[in-house]
């Protein structure tokens, strides 16, 4: 995983010294490969992406970041036509603040379609997908198929979609785009094993986290004194 095309100034500052697109540089060293992710891509031009289809690279757009520090907006929609795989990541905590991949997946659907001036553009069952970070489309259903997963461990999460905020549930797409948050998932399950059921994490002591934020706030609060 690295950081590409994240803002323009960096852009200027690699062409300055390479004479070339970051993406173009990584290329001529030979870095790109379907085992390499772009985090942003912001900047990215019709060349870059032409390379990133190529090697089979694919990005983590990040649209909550790139708007709170007016980094741009992400070419996500000309990506997707090009057949690039564009999953959702929340960035870090310094440019996002909650993590909440639900509201990534809001802003992500939203964002496209002021960008594009059009409202069809990114529908919600498309950025579901994004949000899941699917790198390929799965196979056909069919018997020997549903089989496929045996054996894998498993990364779900149980969601309650009783919560007033949700209904009416016409479309369960748009309500977990539009409408769901990351305090609405209930239970998780990371690689097979149970970390959170009813919403009562089961490996972290919360307690304890809360008590050592105070105590970094704190610290940080005195130092800036």
């Amino acid at each position: 995983m690295i950081h590409v095309s994240e803002t323009q100034d960096e852009e200027k500052q690699i062409r300055e010294k390479h004479g070339m697109s970051a993406t173009r540089w990584l290329e001529s060293l030979g870095f790109l490969g379907p085992n390499v992710l772009f985090t942003h891509g912001v900047w990215l031009g019709e060349e870059d992406l032409a390379i990133l289809r190529k090697h089979g690279v694919t990005v983590s757009h990040n649209p909550e970041s790139n708007m709170k520090l007016a980094s741009g907006t992400a070419p996500v929609s000309r990506m997707l036509a090009l057949g690039i795989a564009v999953g959702l990541g929340t960035d870090g905590a310094a440019s996002n603040n909650n993590l909440d991949m639900f509201e990534a997946m809001d802003f992500a659907a939203k964002l496209h379609k002021l960008a594009t001036m059009d409202p069809t553009v990114l529908p919600a069952a498309q950025v579901l997908e994004m949000g899941n970070n699917r790198r390929r489309k799965s196979p056909p259903a069919g018997p020997r198929n549903r089989l496929a997963g045996k054996g894998k461990k498993a990364d779900i999460i149980l969601v309650d979609t009783g919560n007033a905020h949700l209904q009416p549930m016409f479309n369960v797409y748009s309500q977990l785009v539009y409408a769901a948050k990351g305090s609405d998932v209930r239970t998780s399950i990371i690689n097979g094993k149970v970390v959170m059921i009813d919403g009562r994490v089961l490996t972290l002591d919360e307690a304890q986290i809360l008590r050592k934020v105070k105590e970094y706030r704190n610290r940080i609060e005195v130092s800036m004194k």
